[in-house]
């Protein structure tokens, strides 16, 4: 890992996170080797070897069927993938997804209905239930499992309950919840199940969809059929196999969830000890131990982030998947917060390699500010 990262405090791991040793191991040991998965000579049958181990790995971390794992380049690609190819007619999506769902459903052409969220996070299962009645069949409700800005949990098994119900398909973009809750394609009875490796400290530029075993899935890139023809183009196979390894060590950091939360909850009461007029978005509700979304009203969420950044921290402002860009965010909009709050807000991510130093220092530069701001009102 560079110095540069190491001088750094990095808590943004709903961002990327820091890319595990043995997955550059395994990355750089399979960029040594040479040999193309569709190949049917010696070296090509090792290179498919390695993506089917991969495979069967990251099926693991979403207890499915490796055959029904399809691999792509990242959870945009694979969300896209499955908003164009799932053959719906129309689409049901909550106000907080992510850009890549939001983007794809707008340029979907079918028409699309945004589902509400209640003040605490979590979507209205009564508005659910009303749009599936009215939504042209068969609609395709997609709703993530853990959202990447505050961390809160949706029931998304009650979810695809109600959608089957009503002869919907279902959706949800697991890119945050994986490592940090178990994930069961099964159990949450999900039809498409979408992944990131560099969300669990595998590489950039791969990721997968989990399928239901006879779910139609029409594929966004065609070309030589790789992938059973549902994601055509020569495999990424280094960057495959190192997301298999991520795989099986973020199934192993599940068991550590709890000693991330315990950090998490003591930044979040120091800073609330500190400060009565702040906002933790999303602490009523089912969160993910690892992600902490705080307001500062009268503080535009950038500047906090540079204040960080000057400090050695790393967090964010909002989404970090919108090139650069800082603006409100949406998800706090749709809970309801106004501009004051929504535009205030940075969200601290915490993951396997963070200390209680880490939390302490930003604790410290987090109350330097408060106090600054405060002074200066």
């Amino acid at each position: 890992m560079s110095g540069a990262m190491n001088s750094m405090i990095y808590l943004d791991y709903n961002a990327t996170a820091p890319i595990r040793e043995s997955v550059i191991t395994t990355v750089v040991e399979t960029m040594a080797t040479c040999g193309n998965p569709s190949s049917v000579h010696g070296l090509g049958r090792a290179a498919c070897a390695r993506v089917e181990e991969a495979r069967a790995q990251v099926a693991a971390l979403a207890n499915a069927r490796p055959r029904d794992v399809v691999f792509c380049s990242g959870g945009t690609e694979a969300s896209n993938t499955v908003i164009r190819g799932a053959g719906a007619k129309s689409l049901i999506i909550s106000g907080i997804e992510h850009d890549c769902v939001r983007a794809a459903a707008k340029e979907s052409g079918l028409e699309v209905f945004e589902l509400a969220v209640k003040a605490n996070g979590l979507v209205d299962l009564v508005m659910l239930k009303t749009l599936l009645e009215t939504a042209p069949k068969p609609a395709l409700v997609s709703v993530m499992l853990a959202n990447n800005e505050m961390g809160v949990i949706q029931p998304v098994a009650e979810i695809a309950a109600l959608a089957h119900e009503n002869g919907a398909l279902v959706h949800t973009d697991a890119v945050q919840a994986a490592g940090k809750i178990m994930l069961d394609r099964k159990a949450l009875d999900v039809d498409y199940l979408t992944l990131s490796a560099h969300k669990i400290g595998g590489p950039q530029g791969i990721g997968a969809i989990a399928l239901a075993p006879t779910v139609p899935l029409k594929a966004l890139i065609s070309g030589g059929g790789q992938e059973l023809s549902r994601r055509s183009g020569t495999e990424n196979v280094a960057g495959i196999a190192g997301f298999g390894v991520a795989a099986l060590e973020a199934m192993g950091d599940i068991g550590r969830m709890g000693e991330i939360a315990a950090l998490r909850d003591r930044l979040e009461s120091a800073v609330k000890a500190h400060a009565n007029d702040i906002h933790i978005i999303g602490e009523t509700s089912p969160r993910l131990a690892n992600t902490s979304c705080i307001a500062m009203p009268g503080v535009k969420g950038e500047t906090q982030v540079m204040h960080f950044d000057l400090n050695g921290i790393c967090v964010s402002s909002g989404s970090a998947c919108s090139s650069g860009k800082v603006k409100v965010s949406h998800v706090l909009t749709a809970m309801g917060f106004e501009p004051g709050i929504a535009e205030a807000s940075i969200r601290v991510s915490l993951g396997y390699k963070t200390t209680g130093d880490d939390i302490d220092k930003f604790i410290k530069a987090w109350k330097s500010l408060y106090d600054r701001v405060r002074t200066r009102g």
